[in-house]
């Protein structure tokens, strides 16, 4: 009674904490479902959202398919496939673009045609076949079906903006008017006279320029000058790079690999004496046992090993060992364990392909008799001049990396050639010549020299900081960043033989930071609400540790100052230096100017405004266009150019001969312009674009 007594008196506060606990799962649960302003799509495009949930089935999707790409690269082209999806998509719909079957088929054909499984006699692509194929894999691999069938999709969508690509494309043209015009800009040629006083002769600290004054040009140029929002951060990177006493160590390790030395068997429960590296009976055992590299029974000529090293290498007998010595970042021991004469050949063929052989072009329509007759043909050339085989190689050969190389290669028994091929090949002495069929074609080939071979055992070790070295560095960088609390990092790394390295402009979605590579938990933290400016953190990374600071936070808008005074400051200086100049460049004829202004009158001839290069100077459209403008025997104002201060007087301006057909003009012209279509309307879709990005929430 006494307990139901309590409960009673207790019970507006059982009632209060139940109330709690149920609320807390109702918030828990709207905070899972995306409510209370939790973000649920990872962005939007125009007002088409991306869904969190999709986004990272694909990122995780990208992430299985290529190995090695980290999540934020595998975030970062997701996103920007899903922005040209939407983007793109609008404009299909308001053009009305469909796609049926046969452009599907054709994707394929483009992703899969050069696989004989699904060409025909004539080598081409064969729908049919490939259909098949599809109807026959719902039934025998159906999973696989399925994957192929979920890429659809996509595939329809690279069939749309093909299909809208080609009519863009089609409705671009260049008139004769614009050919003609093109003619003139290119062929008319001015001549004249000018001074000119460079930029680079005023010092650039006679000219200040502030911060204020570049943020009131970049405001006046404000479309040239924006930029996404941005931090800027300076860090120390320690890196775990061994000591020099750890390197000794490591020597004496290695040292101690070529002695035999002492050591106790479980299995004999007495001492053995283990030989060293040279007398070892049992190589790979030893290798294996000793190495981070595995050893390897491969034969290898004098070039393919260690530049610095491979004459004393190739040189060895069997049995004796070379080293030790240091190889990026490695010490190495090397013993020849066997040698195999003329085990590499250098051979020079001329490939002659014919319709239906693998890999052969489509222009390529002789056939398998008339190949055979073209080749036998080409041996009779080499065989009465084997030189001839070069030049036949480099214009006649159907291997097109022949144009390079000559069609000369390298054969070793173990490479990855056609049978045929490599048969002849090892088999042949130096000089043989012949004809080789193969399922490329028919190949003429001459012996050209034939290599000896080495099979190398190598013991390689990594020179590694010891665990003292790390721990040591670990504690460094632990006393910098609490030090750095109190004074600033910069006079605490010098103190300590460190370089601060900035790291500016840095995007949200960014994982790359120069110097230390991809670090992404470090971008995350310039971005966090947490961080302030001036804010100090440690950074352990594989290398080593980064004590970053956070120097800078640049809101969307335009570019913030320091990368300002990459691009900008020269402008605006340049600016006040042509204030300067001018000032000097007094007088009406360009013999006065010249004088007064320390400078000399220089002639400039037959340049074109396409090509509007003055000698010695550089591109300076504004001077050679002036030029064009005025009468023979006039003089200009003063100009301010690209490189400096200019005034020109007029000579002569030579027309270009008269065309009366501009068609070689404008084909070239619509070349150009049809070329870059689809990726300018892609810039210009994206700048246009209303886009909500939120991925830094979930990368």
């Amino acid at each position: 009674m006494a307990v139901l007594s309590k409960i009673r008196q207790r019970s507006i506060l059982l009632i209060g904490v139940i109330g709690f606990c149920l609320l807390a799962f109702i918030i828990g649960d709207i905070i899972n479902s995306g409510g209370f302003g939790v973000t649920k799509n990872v962005g939007s495009v125009n007002g088409t959202d991306i869904p969190v949930k999709e986004f990272l089935e694909s990122v995780n999707n990208m992430q299985t398919r290529q190995q090695g790409i980290s999540p934020t690269q595998a975030a970062n082209n997701v996103w920007e496939y899903e922005v040209q999806k939407v983007l793109f998509q609008e404009r299909f719909d308001k053009a009305g673009i469909r796609v049926g079957r046969d452009h599907v088929l054709d994707m394929y054909g483009q992703m899969v045609g050069q696989n004989p499984q699904f060409m025909n006699a004539l080598g081409k692509f064969d729908k049919a076949k490939f259909n098949e194929f599809l109807v026959n894999m719902k039934t025998t691999n159906p999973q696989q079906y399925q994957a192929i069938e979920s890429e659809r999709p996509s595939v329809e969508a690279s069939a749309k903006r093909q299909l809208y690509a080609a009519m863009l494309k089609a409705g671009y043209f260049t008139t004769n008017v614009e050919g003609q015009a093109t003619y003139k800009l290119e062929n008319n040629k001015a001549t004249f006279d000018y001074v000119f006083v460079p930029y680079n002769s005023i010092n650039d600290d006679q000219v200040k320029v502030s911060d204020q004054e570049l943020v009131d040009y970049m405001k006046k140029n404000e479309k040239k000058y924006k930029a996404e929002a941005s931090r800027d951060i300076e860090f120390v990177f320690i890196d775990n790079k061994p000591s020099p006493a750890d390197e000794a160590e490591m020597k004496k390790n290695i040292d101690g690999l070529l002695v035999a030395k002492v050591e106790y068997n479980d299995e004999t429960k007495a001492n053995d004496t283990v030989p060293g590296f040279g007398a070892a009976k049992n190589v790979e055992e030893f290798v294996n046992a000793n190495s981070e590299m595995k050893y390897d029974t491969t034969y290898v000529t004098k070039k393919q090993l260690p530049l610095e090293h491979a004459e004393q290498i190739f040189a060895l007998a069997p049995g004796q060992v070379y080293g030790p010595y240091v190889l990026n970042g490695y010490y190495m021991l090397n013993r020849v364990t066997g040698r195999k004469p003329g085990a590499s050949t250098k051979v020079s063929h001329v490939l002659v392909a014919y319709k239906g052989a693998m890999r052969a072009a489509a222009s390529i329509t002789r056939t398998k008799e008339e190949a055979k007759a073209i080749a036998d043909g080409y041996l009779a050339q080499v065989n009465a001049n084997p030189a001839a085989i070069d030049q036949l190689a480099r214009t006649n050969s159907d291997d097109p990396g022949a144009v390079q190389n000559g069609g000369v290669y390298d054969v070793t028994p173990d490479g990855g050639w056609a049978k045929e091929f490599k048969d002849f090949a090892v088999a042949s002495p130096k000089g043989k010549t012949g004809v080789v069929e193969t399922d490329f074609g028919y190949h003429v080939m001459r012996i050209l020299d034939k290599e000896d071979a080495v099979q190398v055992a190598t013991i390689a070790q990594k020179i590694q900081p010891t665990e003292a070295t790390t721990d040591a560095n670990f504690t460094k960088a632990t006393k910098l960043e609490m030090d750095s609390r109190e004074k600033p990092l910069a006079d605490l790394a010098k103190g300590l033989g460190y370089t601060v390295t900035p790291a500016n402009g840095l995007k949200a979605n960014d994982e790359n930071i120069p110097g230390v590579g991809a670090q992404r938990p470090i971008v995350r933290w310039a971005f966090s609400d947490d961080t302030k400016v001036g804010d100090v953190k440690k950074f352990d990374t594989p290398q080593g540790h980064v004590v970053a600071r956070l120097k800078n936070i640049n809101e969307k808008g335009l570019l913030p100052i320091e990368e300002a005074k990459v691009s900008v400051l020269p402008i605006v200086r340049n600016q006040k230096k042509a204030a300067l100049i001018k000032a000097k460049m007094t007088g009406s004829t360009l013999e006065a100017v010249a004088q007064k202004s320390g400078s000399t009158v220089a002639l400039a001839t037959g340049l074109s405004m396409a090509n509007p290069m003055i000698s010695g100077i550089g591109p300076e459209m504004k001077v050679v266009g002036k030029a064009f403008g005025l009468a023979a025997g006039k003089t200009s104002g003063l100009i301010e150019g690209e490189a400096g201060v200019f005034m020109v007087r007029a000579k002569s301006v030579e027309n270009a001969a008269a065309l009366t057909n501009f068609s070689a003009i404008t084909t070239r012209l619509n070349g150009q312009g049809r070329g870059g279509v689809e990726t300018r309307l892609s810039t210009a879709l994206k700048d246009n674009a209303d886009i909500e990005d939120n991925r830094f929430e979930f990368n």
